[in-house]
């Protein structure tokens, strides 16, 4: 499986319905609830994610096999970590592009 999710874009302006994810430190909105399945990403100043990943958009990608996706990968930019208890996700350079690889545990959002 390789299906398109969203498009993440990053803000330093607050969005409605943010979620605190604390091993990136960073609030994120779930791109469901966008038209256009648009993810904001607001980062502290203190998160350790890339200048990389945090200066440019990233295309999110549903995917089955995550050893699979990290071997055609350029380079990891962010190895595969556990977002709350429902996701799987890694960040890669590909394409000279920011991709996210998402591997869903269960279905849902932040205990939504």
């Amino acid at each position: 499986m390789f299906e398109f999710d969203h498009v993440g874009i990053t803000t330093t302006v607050k969005q409605p319905q943010e979620d605190w994810v604390e091993q990136s430190r960073l609030w994120v909105t779930n791109p469901r609830n966008h038209p256009e399945h648009i993810e904001f990403l607001r980062y502290e100043p203190d998160s350790s994610t890339p200048e990389i990943v945090k200066s440019n958009p990233h295309v999110a990608y549903r995917i089955d096999d995550m050893e699979k996706r990290l071997a055609e990968a350029d380079q990891v930019l962010i190895p595969p970590f556990i977002v709350g208890d429902f996701l799987e996700v890694a960040f890669v350079l590909k394409h000279g592009m920011v991709f996210e690889y998402m591997r869903y545990l269960k279905d849902g959002w932040f205990g939504q």
